[in-house]
């Protein structure tokens, strides 16, 4: 009788550190986010809560996600990267700030053997390849800039003057810029460039800028830019939708009513209704939640060690997303 005394004790020990809370699995994810205003990633954040939800009532755990701001400091990201480390946590996300800090970070996931994932900023494929449980989720920046020339090499074929509105057969433009050394800013910039070469058509840089994705910004460079150039500006390319805003924003304070089109990339809800509007020639939709599913999933199955092989995964380390053009015609598509 003591000895099956013993025995149930222990089971009920046993049972009770496992799964403190009736047999739920709490699994804790830490996710740091490179700033957090950062409209993509608030969407992402937002989504990524929505599908941790949706994998509590699929598989009956509890899947705890906890944000950390870097609020675009290396450093600080460094310091909430080695907290989540030190605490066990079971997985750990990184949008990193600095993609050539990247390999820091992850010797750091794996000295704790801890999985971890990067997103959104693409780091170096050596990098990446430092540690056997290291990931990154995202999309294809050369196809969003190829995407977003095409939007306008689509419309120049369709209606040229529409673009050309000198008719000087070239096409002068602006370029809004995210943060410098970003990947995304750099392919983005030359891909989209790339497109409408191959398409026949001639550019003319008129300036170039960065406004680090931010819509403010943006309108500040817009707004100097057509005081030295004015109407010859025939098209405005963004590296992302805040920035296109902005340039919407510094053409209706100087009250243009000729505009030149203005594109962009994200498909961000403020985004798709410029386009709805047509204020915007038409954006590059970059999926949000379908990112964040990934990002939230992979780490659910890194956490549970049940495999991978599920996840369609790109030189067995990228789980990338498409890109699709919007337009007036589809943009009701991408809205509620």
């Amino acid at each position: 009788m003591k000895r099956l005394l013993a025995v149930a004790l222990m089971l009920c020990l046993c049972t009770g550190c496992a799964a403190p809370n009736g047999g739920v699995r709490n699994l804790r994810v830490g996710i740091c986010l490179y700033r957090q205003d950062d409209t993509f990633i608030s969407l992402m954040a937002e989504d990524m809560q929505r599908a941790a939800k949706a994998i509590e009532q699929e598989k009956n755990v509890r899947l705890t996600l906890t944000f950390r701001d870097a609020q675009y400091s290396q450093t600080l990201q460094n310091e909430q990267a080695s907290a989540f480390l030190e605490k066990g946590y079971d997985v750990l996300l990184v949008n990193v700030v600095d993609r050539t800090a990247a390999a820091s970070l992850i010797d750091k996931a794996k000295n704790a053997n801890t999985p971890i994932i990067l997103f959104n900023r693409e780091p170096v494929e050596e990098d990446l390849r430092r540690y056997d449980k290291a990931y990154y989720v995202g999309a294809d920046a050369a196809e969003s800039g190829t995407l977003e020339g095409q939007l306008l090499s689509d419309q120049y074929a369709a209606d040229p003057a529409s673009l050309d509105r000198n008719g000087d057969g070239r096409l002068q433009y602006v370029m809004l810029e995210g943060d410098q050394g970003h990947q995304d800013s750099v392919i983005r910039t030359e891909y989209v460039i790339k497109q409408l070469s191959e398409a026949g058509i001639k550019t003319d840089k008129l300036a170039t800028g960065i406004a680090n994705w931010q819509r403010v910004q943006a309108s500040t460079k817009m707004a100097l830019w057509l005081e030295q150039y004015g109407d010859r500006i025939e098209a405005v390319i963004a590296n992302n939708d805040d920035m296109a805003l902005g340039a919407l924003d510094a053409l209706d304070a100087a009250g243009i009513t000729r505009r030149p089109a203005v594109v962009g990339i994200d498909g961000t809800p403020a985004g798709l209704e410029a386009v709805t509007a047509r204020r915007m020639l038409g954006t590059v939709y970059n999926d949000a939640a379908g990112q964040a599913r990934n990002v939230v999933r992979l780490a659910y199955a890194l956490a549970q060690d049940e495999g991978i092989d599920r996840f369609t995964l790109r030189d067995g380390k990228y789980l990338m997303s498409p890109y699709t053009i919007v337009t007036p015609i589809n943009v009701s598509q991408y809205t509620p």
